[in-house]
């Protein structure tokens, strides 16, 4: 059984959602960053970790990427161009959503006090509206790579629900929607009610 190091309020939420898509059964630790159970299994006490076997893995999104390939599921075969379009879309999404909110977190709370610049947040939160209204134009399908939940949906989502909490703009109707039905899933609802 794997092991998902974190709390359901941090980047963890992804790994543990993948696992319920993929109904794969798994134990939550869940500790928070820089914690003494945290450090455990991140020198940097960085969540989320997994733990298969008598690995230890890192960084969310190679996590699920890594459970992904393992199980076949969540993902476009490696090697195809499907799976370079999917990943194309994944690391766009670090980029455009998840690097923005992090920096916008670390404003708020993360850095030193001395160290935050309150005013960066307008300007995140101009490049994040631009970054939505692109990736609404880019929605065309239920899914962002069409018929089927992928791994950029799960990650999709999980931004668009960490932007509500940092009070950044509102998203347009067809992003709020997709967004709506992704949580819906049960996997989804498992994951949250953990």
């Amino acid at each position: 059984m794997y092991k998902v190091i974190g709390t359901t309020k941090s980047r963890a939420f992804r790994v543990m959602w993948t696992l319920q898509e993929m109904n794969e059964p798994y134990e939550q630790i869940a500790a928070n960053p820089r914690s003494e159970e945290a450090l455990h299994y991140n020198a940097l006490g960085k969540i989320p970790a997994l733990v298969d076997g008598n690995d230890v893995l890192t960084d969310s999104v190679a996590i699920m990427t890594y459970l992904a390939d393992k199980h076949g599921k969540l993902t476009s075969p490696a090697g195809t161009v499907a799976r370079a379009k999917q990943d194309a879309m994944t690391f766009w999404l670090i980029d455009e959503l998840d690097a923005i909110l992090w920096a916008a977190a670390k404003h708020s709370f993360v850095l030193p006090e001395h160290l935050r610049v309150p005013a960066a947040k307008d300007a995140l939160k101009f490049e994040f509206e631009k970054s939505t209204a692109h990736l609404s134009e880019r929605l065309e399908g239920p899914f962002l790579m069409g018929d089927t939940i992928t791994l950029p949906d799960i990650l999709a989502c999980h931004c668009l629900n960490w932007a509500v909490g940092a009070k950044f703009p509102r998203v347009d109707d067809k992003l709020f929607e997709y967004a709506k039905s992704l949580r819906s899933r049960p996997a989804f609802q498992a994951t949250a009610a953990a």
